[in-house]
């Protein structure tokens, strides 16, 4: 019990700081080099595409400046770097040994960077919702996508898989 508890906890850690900045699961998985590696690339993204400046603009409901900021060609990079980081902190740490388990974050990846790429002129009631804020409102869209072709696949591979059953 209290070994299986350990084995969860460390994955949890390792998306949670994944989740805070890329690189940070892997060094803590004591794979150093990716670690470094994502972190360095992180930082330059997150530099040359203005997202730590978007983010401020964007809490302070800021959008048209957040917009005008955004380096879109930099940025978009960030999405892909961003879940691969996670899924990868989470597989080193012993997770995703479910067949099709790393789909729902390669479609959230995916739908992530078409909300940035549309974020500069997709309104809401009216409204522009910004580089920062659509993207994160096409998450849930990502992970639904991809844990839903995950489910079709799992069932046409299983389906396979048995024996065929007399009429």
């Amino acid at each position: 019990m209290e070994n299986n508890l350990n084995r969860k906890s460390r994955k949890l850690e390792a998306i949670l700081w994944s989740i805070a900045l890329p690189g940070f699961g892997q060094l803590l998985n004591r794979k150093y080099i990716k670690g470094l590696f994502l972190v360095v690339l992180e930082i330059i993204i997150n530099v040359m595409g203005n997202f730590n400046r978007i983010i401020v603009l964007s809490f302070n409901m800021e959008i048209e400046r957040a917009i005008a900021e955004t380096n879109y060609l930099w940025l978009m990079f960030y999405p892909c770097l961003y879940f691969f980081s996670i899924w990868d902190a989470y597989k080193d740490a012993g997770g995703g040994q479910k067949a099709f388990a790393y789909l729902p974050l390669v479609f959230s990846a995916y739908f992530v960077t078409v909300g940035l790429i549309f974020s500069a002129r997709l309104t809401l009631f009216g409204y522009l919702i910004g580089p920062m804020w659509l993207p994160i409102m096409f998450l849930p869209i990502g992970l639904a996508v991809g844990g839903f072709i995950r489910w079709i696949l799992l069932k046409v591979y299983l389906d396979e898989t048995e024996p065929d059953k007399p009429s």
